[in-house]
């Protein structure tokens, strides 16, 4: 079979467009289809044929082990400053000060 994405008795599958994806084999973009067997979730490229199994969510690194990212915090948050209102003393016009 193989033409058209029905390999491996694939044929009545619900296949979804993935916008914006780009494959990693031809790196044509939104071409991805994303379905879904009894063997667990799989991405396919249209173009070229490129498939692979989307790991599990058992798969998955835990949060503990998040990947280090420009957008990971590495520290915690500085402790928040004192916003309490202060009183302001407005100097009089012409008390040495310049202009």
């Amino acid at each position: 079979m193989g033409a058209g994405g029905l390999s491996r008795g694939r044929a009545s599958l619900k296949k979804r467009f993935i916008a914006g994806a780009v494959c990693p084999r031809c790196s044509a973009m939104d071409r991805i289809v994303m379905y879904t067997t009894e063997e667990g979730t799989f991405r396919e490229c249209v173009d070229c044929g490129f498939e692979d199994r989307q790991p599990e969510a058992a798969d998955m690194t835990p949060a503990s082990e998040t990947l280090k990212t420009r957008v990971t915090p590495t520290e915690p948050d500085p402790p928040k400053k004192d916003d309490t209102p202060q009183p302001v003393r407005i100097l009089p016009s012409g008390s040495g000060g310049t202009h």
